[in-house]
This record gives structure tokens, C-alpha cells and sequence, in this order.
């Protein structure tokens, strides 16, 4: 009966919200009075997880789960679940796990909530604080089901190391070629940059930047901070930044704990994308720009004298610590 995560990795290593949701599935198991339980898809190492609570890894190797299946992904899933009784499936909000989530849920016939962003408000009836209105309000959710599945929002926990004792389990899960319909040719990913997935913080920029000659100085600042850069949709629509970065409900999702605007009108699309972010820092000429309205901190000045002081600023104070 203990809780089952699915815990993600790529290449043989555990992302982040792999590691963040057995923080969470840790607390939430001694709420409960039981263990957790994590699935593993080709991963090198499972000992990791034994620093974040989990106390039973589940490892499935299989070469034709290199490339993400969702209907073979939640299929073991869902074998998984019923063969170990677990009555709490955990997911992240990752792009894969946004995917798998709805799948797993009818498979297990299982009441279904995502975007939860905290502990549950109780164990008994079972209810899960989510947000709502593309992140502008929040809901109590119960779910009365005998098997529940939830999906924790992006960064809304944190990682939190608990060491537990972690025992290993190799699993051949029950796959059929039709679970393989869709197959992935390639993926390309960037190299040597954070990425916006894993970034704690975002650096963004928008038209205000004048072209995409003048990113450098976004850059540089994204490689202080350590941050991944980012951009808004007609940034990229206009060719001035590739497509995997444009933020926003319309791309890609951003949950970090500093997202910073730069020269971002901030359409309702871009904000409702970006809002799930703890701090957000923006920085435009227009005093009336629509972003203020949500920014926790805000600068009005011209990027170009702003940014530069901001960087020279940050790397004293780099060199201080």
C-alpha cells in the first residue's frame, strides 16, 4: 500500500522533479503512515533516491523505452501500481508526465488532480490544494476514489533531502508493439546551457530588446545568475530566438523562483504561462506595461543602462561570496 512515484530521468540520470517529488512523497507517506515506492525507466543509478525518502526503487530496463512512449510509460505504470496495492500514484507537471497522467488515471479508474501545489489539506477525505484560472486562483480539490492520481507543479515543493533505507527491484512489465504506435525519430537538445525545465531561474526578453543583435547582454546575465535564457512568442515568431525558448501558455510553462522580464509588454498568454513563478523581476520603459501589475519587484529604465549596471553589480557581489 505504499505511494508510487514515477520518477523521471534522462539518460540515465534523475531530473530534478524526479527528485523533488520524493521529497514530497516522503512527507506526504509519513502523513499516511506508509512507505514510498519508485518506478525507474533506464536509469544508472537508483541510490540517489535513497537521499530523498524513497524506500523501494522499481527498475525497468528495456532498450525500446529509450524514447518516451506515453501509452507504454503508463502502462507500467499502471502494472506497477496494481502489483505493489499502491492507492497514491504521484506524477510530476513535466511535459512527459502531462502526457502520462490522464492515461494512468483511466487505466486505474482513479480521480485525477493536477497542478497541485502543496501538502494535501487533508488525508481523510483526501484533498489537494491546486491552482486554477491559468494560475490567477486556487482550488481545494477532493478526491474519492480508492486509487488517486496527482501531478505536483514544478518547483511548488522543493528538494528536500531525507535518507531512508533503499531496497531494489527489477521489474518486466507486459508490453505489446501496439503500445509502441508513436515512435520518436530524434530529439535535439541543447548543450551546455540550463535549460528552462531545469532552470531555478528564467531570464526573458521581448521585442523591447530592439533585435536579436542585442541578446548578449540577456546572456550574460542568464550566465551569472546561472539561469536559462528565454524569450515571448513574438520573439520568436519574428526568428530573433529559436522556438524552445518562447515561455508562455502558448509555450513552454515556467514555475522557477526568479523569473525575470525584460522589455515583456506581458500579453495575458505570457503571464498565465509565467505565473506559477515565486518572484518575478520586471524591467520595461512603459510604466503602465501590463506586467507591473503582477511583478512582485519592477524597474522602469531602458534595458540597455539597467541590465549592464545589474551584471556588473552581480559580479561583485559573485566575487564577494
Amino acid at each position: 500500500m505504499s505511494i508510487l512515484l514515477y520518477a523521471e530521468s534522462a539518460e540515465g540520470k534523475f531530473k530534478k522533479v524526479a527528485l523533488e517529488l520524493a521529497s514530497y512523497a516522503k512527507k506526504v507517506a509519513d502523513s499516511m503512515g506508509t512507505t514510498v515506492t519508485a518506478l525507474t525507466v533506464n536509469a544508472t543509478d537508483v541510490s540517489e533516491l535513497s537521499k530523498y525518502g524513497v524506500n523501494k526503487a522499481i527498475k525497468v530496463s528495456d532498450s525500446k523505452l529509450t524514447g518516451f512512449s506515453a501509452k507504454a510509460y503508463s502502462n507500467i505504470i499502471q502494472q506497477v501500481a496494481k502489483k505493489e496495492g499502491s492507492k497514491l500514484v504521484l506524477l510530476s507537471s513535466s511535459t512527459d508526465s502531462l502526457y502520462l497522467a490522464p492515461l494512468v488515471a483511466v487505466s486505474l479508474q482513479a480521480g485525477f488532480a493536477s497542478n497541485v501545489i502543496g501538502l494535501p489539506v487533508s488525508t481523510s477525505p483526501f484533498q489537494v490544494k491546486r491552482t486554477a484560472f491559468s494560475n490567477k486562483a486556487f482550488n481545494i480539490t477532493e478526491i474519492n476514489t480508492d486509487v488517486k492520481v496527482i501531478s505536483l507543479s514544478k518547483n511548488s515543493y522543493g528538494v528536500v533531502e531525507n535518507a531512508s533505507t533503499l531496497t531494489e527491484e527489477d521489474f518486466n512489465p507486459s508490453l505489446a508493439d501496439s503500445d509502441f504506435g508513436i515512435k520518436i525519430e530524434t530529439v535535439e537538445k541543447s548543450s551546455g546551457k540550463v535549460t528552462i525545465a531545469d532552470a531555478d531561474i528564467v531570464v526573458s526578453a521581448g521585442r523591447g530588446l530592439k533585435g536579436p543583435e542585442n541578446w548578449g547582454m540577456i546572456e550574460e546575465l542568464a550566465s551569472v545568475l546561472g539561469a536559462a535564457t528565454a524569450c515571448s512568442k513574438p520573439v520568436s515568431d519574428l526568428g530573433w530566438r529559436p522556438h524552445g525558448e518562447h515561455v508562455g501558455q502558448t509555450g513552454k510553462p515556467v514555475a522557477t523562483n526568479l523569473y525575470i522580464a525584460i522589455g515583456i509588454s506581458g500579453a495575458i498568454q505570457h503571464i498565465a504561462g509565467i505565473n506559477s513563478s515565486k518572484v518575478k523581476l520586471v524591467i520595461n520603459t512603459d510604466p503602465e506595461a501590463p506586467f507591473f501589475k503582477v511583478a512582485d519587484y519592477g524597474v522602469v529604465g531602458d534595458a540597455f543602462e539597467v541590465v549592464p549596471k545589474l551584471i556588473e553589480k552581480l559580479k561583485v557581489f559573485k566575487a564577494q561570496g
